[in-house]
């Protein structure tokens, strides 16, 4: 799993109130919503949901973004019965033209927000989702050449949506961005209403190697999309414009927790992706992560620093080519995800205390933790994917203080 503390979360039903003893005091984070009933209760004069709100991109381009539902006819599934096969939900953001006609869409589908929500302890309509700045459906804006692409992987008990902040961000600058939910340890809606949420049966947990064969079979329909073909289960359109936009040749990958982990070992077995970028990975897998990597790998720690964690000292030990780990000061497992814009905006609605709210979100100010996310991402597909000079990854810089340089 993500890490020996994070498979307890997996495998243990354990109290909402000791979930949240352990996330304050592990600085392990659990879904938006695990503050205990009575700090909901403390709210219930509160009118109406939270309007939760997500900052706005600051590149040059509108963006647009689409779902796709993807079957793999290799991989049976167990867990929904006799003659189904391994299924998954993505998204595809991008530079889009023309959004005027395109409504907004969703952080979250409505029924695994409320299942995300209520796994916590809170009340379903606590919050409203908030939208984000991607229009669905509209047509892929040309900058200029092909685009280059970047897969995203989320961490355990969590979903493709996650790191929204940072997913819209590239994609207004002129990225391809695909997030992928990975079925029983995410919360996923699918086109026929079919809702899945992370499994608590130990037999059909996941680990990080399964979510690298998923991200793998994804780039394979990646390249079916740009080879004219459209991968959608319902056949579903595609945004006019994205079979000819996509860069193969320039394909990139993030992830946090146990998709960072992913990140590591896809970019060990697969030579598509010239770049990865982990937050907060505990790079722990069976077999371990041994192999060298001459490929650029970039972390952002928090919790599972080099010190801290023997899994990540391992394996920057075996990257070969350009490396680089940055950490920003005071920032907890959690922090480069919108968990550290979202959850500020819930705490007074459910009575959540300073230091419960420190539990969640460590001391890195949310606005902070937001412009890091939105920089030190795209500065390093920039350099990687683009070939474009990066400065803020030559050193410490005056405009990000909180942003240590780990030698």
């Amino acid at each position: 799993m993500a890490a020996p503390i994070a498979a307890r979360f997996d495998r243990v039903r354990m109290t909402r109130r000791q979930a949240l003893g352990a996330a304050l005091t592990a600085a392990v984070v659990v879904p938006i919503g695990a503050a205990n009933q009575a700090s909901a209760a403390e709210a219930a004069d509160n009118s109406g949901p939270v309007r939760l709100t997500l900052p706005l991109p600051t590149g040059p381009y509108s963006v647009g973004t689409v779902p796709l539902h993807l079957v793999d006819r290799s991989r049976p599934d167990p867990v929904a019965g006799p003659g189904r096969y391994r299924e998954l939900m993505a998204s595809v953001w991008y530079p889009a033209g023309n959004v005027w006609r395109y409504p907004l869409a969703r952080w979250m589908p409505p029924a695994a927000l409320r299942a995300y929500i209520v796994s916590g302890g809170f009340e379903a309509d606590v919050a409203a989702a908030p939208v984000t700045a991607g229009h669905e459906g509209a047509p892929v804006r040309r900058t200029g050449g092909r685009l280059p692409i970047i897969v995203f992987s989320h961490g355990a008990h969590d979903h493709r949506s996650d790191t929204t902040i940072v997913v819209q961000e590239l994609a207004s600058h002129g990225y391809v961005v695909v997030t992928v939910d990975h079925t029983y340890d995410a919360f996923s809606e699918f086109p026929d209403g079919r809702l899945t949420v992370p499994s608590l049966d130990p037999n059909n947990a996941l680990v990080p190697s399964d979510f690298a064969t998923d991200i793998r079979f994804v780039l394979d329909r990646i390249e079916d999309v740009a080879a004219g073909h459209n991968p959608d289960a319902e056949h579903r359109s595609l945004p006019p414009g994205l079979c000819g936009a996509l860069d193969l040749h320039r394909v990139g990958m993030f992830g946090w927790s146990k998709g960072a982990t992913a990140t590591a070992l896809v970019m060990n077995e697969d030579q598509r992706v010239r770049a990865g970028l982990s937050f907060d990975g505990p790079m722990q897998s069976d077999p371990p992560i041994s192999a060298d990597l001459d490929r650029p790998f970039m972390l952002m720690t928090a919790v599972f620093t080099r010190a801290a964690e023997p899994s990540v000292a391992d394996l920057w030990s075996h990257l070969r080519g350009w490396r680089l780990n940055v950490q920003a000061d005071g920032a907890v497992h959690s922090s480069y995800g919108d968990t550290q814009v979202l959850v500020p905006q819930l705490a007074d609605a459910v009575g959540m205390s300073d230091e419960e709210l420190r539990g969640w979100i460590g001391t890195l100010d949310p606005t902070r933790a937001m412009r890091i996310q939105q920089a030190y991402p795209l500065a390093f597909f920039d350099l990687h994917l683009r070939g474009r000079r990066a400065p803020l990854l030559e050193g410490p810089s005056a405009a990000f203080p909180e942003v240590t340089f780990v030698p």
